[in-house]
């Protein structure tokens, strides 16, 4: 395989309506919920016919777990990845990386825990 990308993710929550407000303040966008009997979703907005992978928030009592690293560590793209960061406070979060250079060559990232207790990572190129 000569190239990997993430297809979806799903992000664990413990309150479904606390992580929509944290993850739309954060990147100033509206999530769309979804309520399927016991298992709840918000849905990141996504255009199909881009590059990037689409994904939501999941809650589900006894399907999903969170502690403060449990998950995977995803990474969301962004133009400029301080700019996400300095909302995450803010939002009820707390930055546990800092923007930094990953390489030239790569870019730059940081790592922040969400309302929910989820490790997230975003990366630009700026």
């Amino acid at each position: 395989m000569s190239s990997v990308t993430v297809g979806w993710f799903e992000i664990p929550v413990k309150d479904m309506d606390r992580a929509i407000g944290f993850y739309e303040k954060v990147f100033a966008c509206q999530l769309n919920k979804q309520v399927m009997g016991d298992f709840q979703m918000a849905w990141f907005p996504m255009d199909e016919n881009s590059k990037g992978a689409g994904g939501s928030l999941v809650y589900h009592e006894q399907f999903y777990s969170t502690s403060e690293h449990a998950g995977c560590l995803i990474y969301f793209s962004s133009e400029n990845c301080e700019v996400e960061l300095g909302r995450v406070e803010g939002a009820g979060g707390n930055v546990q990386i800092p923007k930094r250079l990953i390489a030239e060559d790569i870019g730059y990232m940081g790592v922040f825990f969400d309302s929910e207790g989820n490790r997230v990572a975003i990366h630009s190129r700026a």
